[in-house]
């Protein structure tokens, strides 16, 4: 198990455009990026007493959540994706989902995932949906601009626009309506592994802004 370092800024738009401007003479864009964005979609879980959120809330050393995930209104490239964090670093886990099987996980359609025995992280799902009624939550929106920096695989990202579903779940649907997520800022991510070279933490330095611990799903619980 591969735990990864982990910082998160709030930061304003001029400080984007100073960042970006710094990366790109040093690092690369994601060569998944279409123009350097993507949109990401993902439908978080949770179960009847918001465990989940409430971790997260009351920075509990140990926590998980999982999510389903995809990319540019894709629907043939699913990720079911569970994230920990273990004393500050994060570490995830995937396994790929069909469309109709996403659907079925939304309509609480289950049985057929206690039998998905080389995909565990189905399974463990299952047992969570199964024995903790955890449910699909919210639907959480937003643009990223990624960029890539091979020493310490490093990845830098930038997330805005972050829009919530409230409580709808239509998740395959792209017409399905979201809203803005509050005054959400623009998130800045730096994640690497055993260390952060100087070039890129010189990077991302601006003055005044601190690593915080914001998380776009408990932003987009903000409306309940």
């Amino acid at each position: 198990m591969n735990y990864r370092h982990e910082w998160k800024h709030e930061i304003s738009y001029s400080d984007l455009l100073s960042i970006r401007a710094r990366l790109r003479a040093v690092a690369r864009a994601d060569p998944h990026a279409e123009g350097g964005k993507y949109f990401i979609r993902s439908l978080y879980f949770d179960n009847p007493v918001d465990r989940a959120l409430r971790e997260k809330i009351d920075g509990v050393n140990m926590r998980e959540k999982f999510r389903i995930r995809y990319y540019n209104f894709d629907t043939s490239l699913i990720h079911l994706e569970k994230k920990s964090k273990l004393n500050g670093l994060g570490t995830k886990f995937s396994a790929m989902l069909s469309a109709g099987e996403a659907q079925n996980i939304v309509d609480g359609d289950i049985g057929w995932m206690l039998d998905a025995a080389d995909r565990p992280l189905v399974r463990e799902l299952y047992c969570k949906m199964r024995y903790q009624q955890m449910r699909p939550k919210t639907i959480v929106d937003y643009t990223r601009e990624p960029f890539i920096y091979g020493p310490g695989n490093v990845r830098v990202t930038f997330d805005y626009d972050i829009r919530t579903g409230l409580g709808g779940t239509d998740f395959l649907n792209p017409d399905c309506p979201t809203v803005p997520a509050g005054d959400a800022p623009i998130i800045l991510e730096v994640k690497w592994d055993a260390y952060l070279p100087d070039i890129i933490r010189d990077c991302v330095q601006t003055p005044g802004r601190r690593v915080g611990a914001f998380s776009k799903y408990a932003q987009c619980r903000i409306y309940g």
